[in-house]
């Protein structure tokens, strides 16, 4: 038996709505039985103590070619395989075009380089062509050529003609059934030796478009080589070999004090010859050979050193440098000693192009590659994740590189990424990638951490919910974590978020949760993002000490929770069996799915019953089955679940009430990776209990119960205890997070507020050692924690700025439910 796609409203139509009348109405009687209504909070800020300085670099973006950040990405280069190196033996995201009987052959050629960087070409073969006829190669692009109307577009190429090739090259910007050219140039001769050649392409009054494709067709009979295509739309200040405008002006509403770059995994490389050997990506691109990058794709180097440094100046934020330290991905790595001393001393040369004069040898070659004045560079990474050497050899390596840089640059601050003993840090790296609900429950992270030992570069955080960019829940949890650093920011003077930047096209992303989305010709902040732009536009100097008592809610008295049970996947495909449902030694349901469902009602997916089993065998999103009775409460539920393929494990649904509101026990979500409880109230979810790491096997059947009574919630699997909670009101211990601080040129008090909790928070604000205010300014970013932007709503969750009319130092707030809430109060003066 089978049912697809069945709608959730018949869900428990007999009993269900009946039990939401009773819930309510018991709801209702405990409030009218003498429950005092919601008392408001307060928010005290204690203007008059402020506390430590803040750091100006606090705000930075971490960086590194993931998910194709760069290449499609950031840099603005659209032919996609330009150098012909993406394949050994196929010329792959370009494809031969012969048109109205037009013959021809495309290989790729060894035997006619440019270069020792260019090793590789095209060889375009043209046996008939005419003028009604079209013989060319067409490149795809990052998921199609972006047209823009009346564009300039600057494309360059190197060719040479052989066999007799007399004719010209025809370069267009068309659809991809090239029934429209959008814009066309002509390069009339072709000489027999490589030569570069340029030409500039003008669209008209084109719709913006990514179905398009570059092509250069041949207008002679003979064979052309080419090699190095390029085109790059407008770019970022306009610079040469530059960035996209768009995604330049979102990061430029961060608010950046610096940039970390080059990684990340890309800067060691899987192994040492791939890592990022700085000095390959330095001057003209044709120079440049490129390597393989460690997230299954070729880098092309086009966006080199210069270009990391450049893009420091586009966006006035300080460079933060990482070093090759000697090892990479997959093991390799090279013991402190002398082989290690020619990449100290790489790392030696990398530092002074950067800060070097002209009477240096490498400040002389960034002269001579067009930047005249150094770059001020406060501090240094030496590695990346270096605790993944189980070598051990990372503590030798450090200090190896520690002792070379004080020696000849003492004030620099060095940054270990792992624990060393040999020598002490200036600063260490920590990464976090969690759920939101485990950073809501880490702000305190630092507030006891030795202020005496080193400082702390929060170098890559996240709240990984959402994919391929963070849901407002998130960012809920982003804005938590923040509040927790900005407090600590004495001792974490640098955060940055990671990663930065997402291709949202089927097959670019290699990372689940990212920042910024983007296609070929639109991009989007996340709610994430907002919460950056937020926190890092509305910086202070000094943290003022805040005092933050949520507003108290009444709660229904002899609150139980109860409900049917079910069973779910997520982008999943998993079988259940034996599913029974016992209170003491009652049994309330129980079946082996031999006659069918068995009393489980469909939502979504695709269900079907068979050798005893009910197997789930769609990858949708959130498919569930439910059963039984909406008034159980005090039961055990038992089922046995197995996955067939997919990307998660199962939910097991219990204390249903209606398709929004329920528990599920998601066991090997977020990509398989760990094991939590859920509580959906009015489609809103939030976690409840603690979150175990746990991967769930393909082919294995586990044996799943869940023991509720009263609010208290029991999970096993294979009979081994696994996750505890309570569930119903109060299951939120800490609704609201807040941090203050006082921007001193303005004299602003700069206040703010995360709810993460459902409901709204009436506080009263009181801002201690200020007179009367003259206003101020409200952002406030909600929304629901499942809500995502994207490009089709790219601002969807977004802030709202508007007049806070508060004249006086105590005024009341309301904060509403889900949202982040920036506060900028001007007092009196």
């Amino acid at each position: 038996m089978e049912v697809s796609q069945t709608s959730a409203r018949g869900l428990l139509t007999a009993v269900g709505r009946k039990s939401l009348l009773l819930l309510a109405f018991a709801l209702f009687c405990a409030l009218s039985a003498g429950k005092s209504p919601a008392q408001t909070g307060r928010l005290t800020v204690k203007a008059d103590r402020p506390g430590a300085k803040i750091s100006p670099m606090f705000y930075g973006l971490m960086t590194e070619e993931i998910n194709h950040s760069y290449d499609g990405g950031l840099y603005a280069e659209l032919i996609r395989n330009r150098a012909f190196k993406d394949s050994a033996t196929q010329p792959v995201h370009w494809s031969a075009i012969q048109e109205s009987g037009g013959s021809g052959a495309m290989t790729l050629d060894s035997t006619h380089a440019v270069n020792d960087a260019l090793p590789v070409c095209l060889k375009l073969a043209v046996h008939a062509t005419t003028e009604t006829q079209r013989v060319g190669v067409a490149n795809s692009g990052y998921w199609g050529i972006p047209v823009q109307p009346n564009t300039r577009y600057q494309c360059s190429f190197f060719a040479r003609a052989a066999d007799g090739f007399r004719g010209a090259l025809n370069v267009d910007i068309e659809t991809n059934d090239g029934k429209t050219v959008h814009a066309s140039a002509r390069v009339p001769n072709i000489t027999s030796e490589w030569r570069k050649y340029k030409v500039t392409l003008r669209t008209g009054n084109a719709q913006p478009s990514t179905a398009n494709r570059f092509v250069i067709s041949a207008a002679g009979l003979g064979t052309v080589y080419l090699n190095l295509v390029s085109l790059f739309p407008p770019t970022f200040h306009n610079r040469p070999n530059g960035t996209r405008p768009d995604l330049m002006r979102l990061l430029q509403g961060m608010k950046p004090a610096f940039l970390r770059f080059p990684g990340g995994n890309y800067l060691e490389g899987n192994t040492i010859a791939e890592r990022f050997d700085w000095k390959k990506t330095i001057g003209p691109i044709e120079q440049r050979a490129g390597h393989r990058g460690p997230w299954g794709y070729r880098s092309t180097d086009g966006f080199g050193l210069m270009e990391f440094l450049e893009w420091c100046d586009d966006l006035k934020m300080e460079p933060l440098l990482c070093v090759f330290a000697g090892y990479a991905l997959r093991g390799e790595y090279i013991a402190s000693g002398p082989k290690l001393q020619p990449f100290v001393q790489d790392a030696l040369d990398e530092i002074e192009y950067l800060t070097g004069d002209s009477s240096t040898t490498w400040g002389a070659r960034r002269v001579r590659d067009g930047h005249p004045a150094p770059f001020k560079l406060t501090y240094l990474e030496i590695g990346n994740e270096d605790w993944f050497d189980r070598s051990g050899s990372y503590d030798g390596r450090f200090a190896q590189f520690f002792d070379a840089i004080k020696a000849k640059y003492p004030k620099l601050q060095l940054i270990a990424t792992a624990p060393v003993r040999s020598r002490k840090p200036d600063v260490i790296d920590d990464h976090y990638y969690r759920t939101a609900r485990d950073m809501e429950r880490d702000v305190h992270h630092y507030d006891a951490t030795d202020r005496n030992g080193p400082k702390i570069f929060v170098g890559e955080w996240a709240s990984t919910e959402g994919s391929p960019t963070p849901t407002h829940q998130a960012a809920l949890g982003d804005a938590a974590w923040l509040t927790g650093l900005e407090r600590n920011s004495d001792i974490v003077p640098i955060q940055c978020y990671a990663p930065l930047l997402v291709n949202v096209n089927p097959g670019a992303r290699q990372w689940g949760t990212n920042l910024i989305g983007y296609d070929a010709l639109r991009s989007f902040g996340s709610p994430s993002y907002h919460v950056q732009a937020m926190f890092g536009q509305n910086r202070g100097d000094v943290v003022l000490p805040v005092e933050i008592v949520p507003q108290t809610t009444p709660q229904p008295v002899g609150f139980t929770p109860k409900g049917a049970v079910g069973v779910g996947t997520w982008l999943t495909r998993a079988e259940y069996k034996d599913a029974t449902v016992t209170l003491g030694d009652r049994t309330l349901y129980q079946s082996d799915f031999a006659a069918g469902l068995a009393g489980f009602q469909p939502a979504q997916g695709v269900w079907r019953t068979e050798n005893g089993a009910l197997a789930q065998t769609s990858m949708a999103q959130d498919a569930r089955a439910v059963a039984g009775n909406a008034d159980w409460t005090d039961y055990t539920y038992r089922v046995k679940a197995r996955k067939t393929a997919g990307d998660e494990g199962f939910l097991v649904m219990f204390h249903v009430q209606d398709q929004d509101n329920f528990v599920w026990w998601n066991v090997g979500g977020w990509g398989n990776t760990r094991t939590v409880l859920e509580r959906a109230m009015n489609g809103s979810k939030r976690e409840i209990g603690r979150s175990v790491p746990m991967k769930i096997e393909i082919g294995r059947w586990y044996d799943i119960r869940i023991e509720v009574q009263g609010r208290r919630i029991r999970c096993y699997l294979d009979d081994k205890p696994v996750s505890e909670a309570m569930d119903g009101p109060g299951a939120d211990a800490a609704p609201l997070y807040a941090t203050a601080s006082r921007d001193r040129a303005t004299g602003d008090v700069i206040v703010k507020v995360v709810n993460v909790s459902t409901t709204p928070q009436e506080l009263q604000v009181e801002l201690k050692g200020v007179g009367g205010t003259n206003g101020g300014v409200l952002q406030v970013l909600e929304g629901a924690p499942a809500d995502v932007n994207t490009l089709a709503e790219p601002n969807r969750v977004a802030p709202k700025s508007t007049r806070l009319a508060a004249t006086g130092s105590v005024f009341k707030h309301t904060f509403p439910a889900h949202s982040v809430s920036v506060m900028r109060v001007r007092p009196k003066r």
